[in-house]
């Protein structure tokens, strides 16, 4: 089967996995248009992910199909620069990706500059070269390229976009950043890579060892337990932004928040045990942190 018959399948494999995600992607109740928009940008920011993560489909289509040669396809340097070199095609050109041809139309609506997708990039290529990170600063700037990025591009989607709700935003994003590497400490640390800064792995007397440990031990779980506070912090910074914004969006913008609150709570309520796999809330737990939100309690 040629890449360009098998397009479609990896088109729909990528966006299905936005139901496994902490935060709604684009819920039924927003506009049609705003739904489009929202998965075209989803799907560029997962795929990047599985690029760098090594996460692609079998076969070697997306290779394929970004022009990489089999010789080269297992490198994830070069892939990502393909890729990155087909993004520059939605601006000027016409992609080859199927999910960068879905990404176009809704570039040109919006005028959608290249800079946030070349963040996510970047982080991606980021991943493939630095695999720890000494100070929690070190890991915010990460965060800056992984995960504002999206942010950003859901308020310029939206038409939303200012000063004070990018700041906002970006609190959210980061937290919800954050968040995710507590959950996935044990999948991130099989492909070598540790997020938990290490001047904080000193100061709980956690080594890399213990990481990899079948039972999570006292010190682990006092670190994971910080952590996840300055997610919950940066997650209450950002807050403000739900009640900045009106209607269907701000239910939107809830359900981020909410997201991360809920997986917060679940990682709280595992006893901060994440290296069995990662703690995962509830419907009925998003929803109620997500009517307090609203409800302007929290």
């Amino acid at each position: 089967m040629t890449a360009t018959a098998e397009a479609p399948n990896l088109e729909r494999a990528t966006l299905d996995k936005a139901a496994s995600e902490n935060f709604p992607v684009a819920p039924f109740f927003l506009p049609r248009a705003w739904r489009a928009d929202l998965m075209a940008v989803y799907g560029f920011a997962r795929l990047v992910d599985d690029i760098g993560d090594g996460d692609l489909a079998p076969g070697g289509a997306d290779a394929r199909l970004l022009g990489v040669s089999p010789a080269e396809a297992a490198d994830r340097l070069v892939l990502l620069d393909a890729f990155e070199a087909d993004l520059r095609r939605v601006f000027d050109g016409t992609p080859r990706h199927p999910l960068l041809r879905r990404l176009q139309p809704t570039v040109r609506r919006h005028g959608l500059t290249p800079e946030p997708f070349l963040g996510l990039i970047a982080a991606n290529r980021q991943d493939q070269l630095v695999t720890r990170y000494e100070t929690y600063d070190d890991l915010l700037a990460y965060c800056e390229l992984s995960a504002n990025p999206v942010g950003r591009l859901v308020l310029a989607v939206t038409g939303t976009s200012t000063p004070e709700r990018i700041r906002l935003s970006d609190a959210i994003c980061t937290a919800l950043q954050i968040v995710e590497h507590l959950q996935d400490v044990a999948e991130d640390l099989g492909r070598d890579r540790i997020y938990l800064p290490a001047e904080d792995m000193k100061r709980f007397h956690v080594q890399e060892a213990d990481l990899a440990a079948k039972i999570t031990g006292a010190s682990v779980r006092a670190l994971v337990a910080y952590e996840a506070q300055r997610a919950r912090d940066l997650l209450n910074e950002g807050a403000p932004l739900v009640g900045s914004v009106h209607g269907r969006l701000k239910l939107l913008l809830a359900g981020f928040v909410a997201g991360g609150r809920a997986a917060i709570r679940a990682i709280a309520a595992a006893e901060y045990d994440v290296l069995p796999g990662p703690p995962r809330p509830g419907k009925v737990q998003l929803l109620r942190e997500a009517g307090v939100i609203l409800r302007g309690e929290g």
